[in-house]
C-alpha cells in the first residue's frame, strides 16, 4: 500500500510549521529554560532544593509576544499564590487524603471560574494539589521554593523573549490583504461574468462563497490583531511598527469592502434565482452592470498593492477614474430604465454599493 498521499499531506504540514519564526521562539525557548535550570541552585534558603520548578517558569512564560509573556506569566503567579493559600487552608483541618485532595482540586477549579483570571484559573487547582501532596510535613518550604523558582523563571523567561530578537508579526498582513483582495476582485469578476450569460447562468460558485469571503477577511482581522499585540512592550516596535496605523485603518477598509460585496452578491443572486422576490434587473442594464463591476474589481486589485511591491500599483488612480465613469454609466443606464417603468430597486442598490467602495478606497489611494 502506497503511503505517498500521507507524504503529500504531512511535507506541506511540516513545511508550514518549522518556520523560521518558530525554529526561533523554540530556540528562545530551550536557552530561557536552560538558563532558569542553572540559576535554580543559587536561590536563597529551601528554594534550592525545587530547581525543577524554575525552567516550568520559564516555559509558561515564553508566549510569541512580549506582552503576551509578561501577561501570562503574571497571571501563573498569581494562580500559584491562590492556589497556595487555599491548600494551606484546607491543610489546617485536613491530612492530604483522597477527600482533601479532591476538595482542593475542586475548590481550584471552582475559584478558576472568577472572571479575567486568564492563566490563573489552570494554576490554581495544580498548585493547591502540589502544596498538599508533595509539601507533606514541610508545606511551608515546598510553597516557598515554589513560588520563588517559578518566579525566577518567568522573570527569565521574560527577560529572553524581550531582550533576543523580541517577535514583531507584521509579515503576515501583506500575505493576508493579497489574499483577501483577490477573494474579492475575483467574486466581483464572477457575478461580471453571469450578468453576461443566459439565466441561471453556467457558473453560480459565486452565489455561495459569502463564507469563503468572511473567512479571509478574518485571516486579515487576525494578521493585523497579532500584529498590534505584538508592538506592545516591544523594544523594536518603535523602528519597525510604524506602518500599523495604516494596517488597522486598511483592516476597517476590508470590513466595509466586504461588506459591501457581499451585499451585492446577495442582490444579484435573489435577482437570478428568487423569482418571487421583487429583485429584477432590466435587460438593458446588464451589460452597463457587467462593466462597472470589472472596473470596480479591478480597483481592488491595485488597492494597497503598492505597499506589497506589485508593479501595477501605479495606475490606481487611472483605475479609480474609470470605476468612477462606469459607475456613472451604470447611474444613467438605470436611470433611463426607470423612465420606461421598469424595476430598477436592484440595481440601484448594487450601483450605490460600488459607488461607496470606490469612496473607500479613494479616501486610501
Amino acid at each position: 500500500m502506497s503511503h505517498s498521499p500521507v507524504w503529500q499531506r504531512l511535507i506541506p504540514a511540516l513545511r508550514n510549521t518549522v518556520t523560521r519564526q518558530r525554529l526561533l521562539f523554540a530556540a528562545k525557548t530551550a536557552a530561557a529554560a536552560g538558563l532558569a535550570w542553572y540559576l535554580a541552585p543559587f536561590m536563597p534558603g529551601p528554594a534550592a532544593s525545587y530547581p525543577y520548578y524554575a525552567p516550568l517558569g520559564a516555559l509558561v512564560s515564553m508566549h510569541p509576544t512580549v506582552a503576551a509573556s509578561a501577561k501570562h506569566g503574571l497571571q501563573s503567579l498569581l494562580g500559584l499564590a491562590l492556589g497556595i493559600g487555599m491548600a494551606f487552608a484546607v491543610t489546617t483541618v485536613a491530612a492530604p487524603t483522597a477527600f482533601a485532595v479532591a476538595c482542593v482540586v475542586g475548590l481550584g477549579v471552582l475559584i478558576g471560574g472568577l472572571p479575567r483570571l486568564g492563566t490563573a484559573s489552570e494554576w490554581i487547582p495544580v498548585a493547591a494539589l502540589f502544596v498538599l501532596v508533595l509539601g507533606d510535613s514541610n508545606a511551608e518550604g515546598f510553597s516557598f521554593g515554589y513560588v520563588l523558582q517559578m518566579a525566577m523563571g518567568v522573570a527569565v523567561g521574560f527577560a529572553v523573549n524581550w531582550t533576543v530578537f523580541p517577535p514583531l508579526h507584521l509579515e503576515g498582513i501583506d500575505p493576508a490583504l493579497a489574499g483577501h483582495r483577490r477573494a474579492l476582485s475575483r467574486q466581483l469578476r464572477d457575478m461580471a461574468t453571469a450578468m453576461q450569460e443566459s439565466w441561471p447562468p453556467d457558473h453560480e460558485a459565486w452565489a455561495g462563497r459569502s463564507g469563503e469571503l468572511s473567512a479571509t477577511a478574518a485571516a486579515v482581522r487576525t494578521a493585523v490583531h497579532e500584529a498590534e499585540l505584538s508592538t506592545k512592550a516591544n523594544p523594536r516596535s518603535r523602528r519597525r511598527a510604524g506602518r500599523l496605523p495604516g494596517d488597522l485603518k486598511g483592516l476597517r477598509t476590508v470590513e466595509r469592502l466586504t461588506f459591501h460585496v457581499q451585499d451585492i452578491t446577495d442582490v444579484l443572486a435573489s435577482v437570478i434565482w428568487e423569482k418571487g422576490a421583487g429583485t429584477v434587473i432590466p435587460d438593458s442594464v446588464l451589460s452597463t452592470l457587467s462593466g462597472a463591476l470589472e472596473s470596480v474589481a479591478a480597483v481592488i486589485d491595485g488597492w494597497r498593492s503598492d505597499e506589497a511591491g506589485n508593479d501595477e500599483a501605479g495606475d490606481l488612480e487611472k483605475r479609480l477614474d474609470e470605476a468612477r465613469e462606469r459607475v456613472a454609466a451604470l447611474g444613467d443606464a438605470i436611470t433611463e430604465a426607470a423612465t420606461g417603468q421598469a424595476s430598477v430597486n436592484a440595481a440601484a442598490s448594487v450601483a450605490m454599493s460600488m459607488r461607496r467602495m470606490i469612496t473607500v478606497m479613494s479616501s486610501q489611494a
